[in-house]
């Protein structure tokens, strides 16, 4: 039989697993539940945990060998880095080299959801301008379009007129 004991030390859940057989238990393996927050606190070169398919990696000791650069890895802190790792397309032995840097898992809980917009911080201090900004912009976007059309037939038109004529 297997028991899961949970402790709380902190900022993070530890899962610790027990097989119990005929009377003796003995310890098999402990996993760390870890939040974003404090995953978020490593994302430097000296110090950079990635998230990637629900488990916590601490990749510091990759960055110098990593073909794509520290800077990529380190960008790639403070969130979910699954998509970022899945479009590279990395190989077997890539994926492999993750069980090396294990950390634990990440609390599905601290995670935002998908689709779910944070508004970025203002320095201004005045939202109202981007809202008109924006509106602006969708109108010349849309007109210009229409007046090269008008332009272009123009030209055509008395570019085809001059020719009758002579």
């Amino acid at each position: 039989m297997t028991a899961r004991i949970s402790v709380k030390t902190g900022c993070c859940t530890h899962f610790i697993f027990v097989v119990v057989a005929s009377g003796r238990s003995e310890m098999t393996s402990e996993t760390k539940l870890l939040s974003l927050e404090e995953v978020s606190k490593h994302d430097s070169k000296t110090d950079c945990w990635l998230i990637i398919s629900g488990k916590v990696y601490d990749i510091t000791p990759f960055l110098d060998d990593h073909p794509g650069g520290d800077e990529v890895l380190v960008l790639a802190t403070k969130k979910d880095a699954t998509e970022d790792f899945e479009d590279v397309g990395h190989s077997q032995n890539a994926r492999n080299m993750l069980t090396d840097y294990y950390v634990g898992d990440i609390d599905i809980n601290t995670m935002p959801q998908k689709g779910q917009y944070k508004k970025p911080a203002s320095s201004s201090g005045s939202g109202s301008k981007s809202g008109s900004g924006s509106s602006s912009n969708t109108m010349v976007m849309l007109v210009l379009p229409i007046l090269m059309l008008v332009l272009a037939y123009g030209l055509y038109y008395f570019a085809k007129k001059d020719k009758v004529i002579d």
